[in-house]
């Protein structure tokens, strides 16, 4: 009888664990990206949807959190060095509660050479989620999210890559 009540109880847990991140997020795939506005180097700004007809991915991080340090050498490696020479293709990444000030040396220090931008204020952060990074948001060329993932699991990120590369292969065939 204990091991049906801990069984039951551990199914609990999960369920409720799984239903917690789907309230985490503000948005889900099939949505429209939020519109909002960052900058894209200090002192310009630009849209989000100025970037539409390109495949973007969004990435969501702080610094100082260490699923995210493993992530970014990553997508460094198996993402941006692979599709940052393509036209149809934008990567963001944005530091959460962090500014220029703090993301400039950060990136110097890691040798990454994608942006990543402030969102010291959250409000980028805010249209996406309530808590928890890393995050990873794609969005096709007409401005829908089409893929999300919360947190860092190797499996996850290489579904990340594939679908990427499967939708940059689509776009350039026609």
């Amino acid at each position: 009888m204990k091991k049906i009540f801990l069984s039951l109880f551990i199914l609990a847990c999960a369920a409720a664990a799984f239903a917690q991140a789907d309230k985490d997020s503000y948005v889900k795939v099939g949505d429209a990206v939020p519109a909002f506005g960052f900058e894209i180097e200090k002192g310009k700004t630009v849209s989000i949807s100025d970037y539409k007809g390109k495949l973007i991915l969004i990435n969501l991080f702080a610094t100082w959190c260490p699923p995210c340090n493993i992530e970014l050498p990553l997508a460094q490696k198996e993402i941006w060095e692979k599709f940052k020479d393509n036209k149809k293709f934008a990567f963001f990444v944005f530091g959460r509660e962090e500014g220029w000030d703090k993301l400039i040396p950060y990136k110097a220090k890691k040798g990454f050479t994608f942006p990543i931008l402030p969102d010291a204020d959250r409000s980028i952060f805010s249209k996406f989620a309530k808590q928890s990074i890393p995050r990873n948001i794609l969005i096709d060329e007409n401005g829908k999210i089409i893929y999300q993932s919360m947190g860092y699991e190797e499996k996850e990120f290489k579904e990340l890559v594939k679908i990427i590369q499967e939708k940059l292969n689509t776009s350039s065939t026609k």
